[in-house]
């Protein structure tokens, strides 16, 4: 949001609520990254790409879904706690009713193979939108050689060592703040570019 409160001002809790109906109605499991870097920064340019990352490690720092926590997140920053009910509503009514339909549909047919390869279709899909979404935003958090290391540590212990998630935050989290938390400078640096005006 880098208009700040002019662009507030144009967005409508309508528009917020429409936006977010339409990415909880059409994205799939992990796909709703996908769509929701799409849908807020590509098309509604609501955020930038550094703004919309924020947003998401915030929200998956929180309790619950990522995607329903973006949502309050985006449209309280759009339009305060009316945006932030209005895109509450907005990505979950479409998800509880599909899933609802689809529970009483499945547990009907759940024997039936062509469901079942369609489930699989699905799963292979969201795969591939979180993977290129990872692509297009995970540049920006891999710039360091610290970084990547941080993230080869995780992805050793949660996928091969199979190190329950909980205990690899409790792990990995305070040492990632400890290497990046601010540094003082050197009173010999501070002053190491300044020249006289004359």
């Amino acid at each position: 949001m880098s208009d700040g409160g002019s662009q507030n001002t144009k967005i409508s809790i309508a528009e917020i609520f429409l936006t977010f109906l339409v990415i909880g109605a059409t994205s799939f499991g992990g796909g709703v990254v996908a769509y929701l870097r799409n849908s807020l920064v590509t098309k509604k340019q609501w955020l930038d790409d550094e703004e919309f990352l924020a947003a998401l490690e915030i929200s998956q720092a929180l309790p619950g879904l990522n995607a329903t926590n973006m949502a309050v997140i985006v449209g309280d920053r759009l339009r305060g706690i009316p945006g932030a009910v209005a895109g509450f509503l907005g990505i979950t009514l479409p998800g509880a009713a599909v899933v609802f339909v689809l529970a009483l549909c499945y547990a009907s047919n759940s024997g039936n193979e062509a469901v079942n390869a369609v489930l699989k279709g699905v799963g292979a899909a969201s795969v591939g939108l979180l993977l290129a979404v990872t692509l297009q935003i995970g540049h920006k958090q891999l710039e360091h050689y610290l970084d990547m290391a941080l993230v080869a540590v995780t992805l050793v212990l949660v996928s091969f060592l199979h190190v329950s998630l909980l205990y690899v935050l409790l792990i990995v989290g305070p040492i990632a703040v400890l290497l990046y938390r601010p540094r003082k400078l050197k009173p010999d640096t501070a002053v190491l570019d300044k020249k006289p005006l004359d």
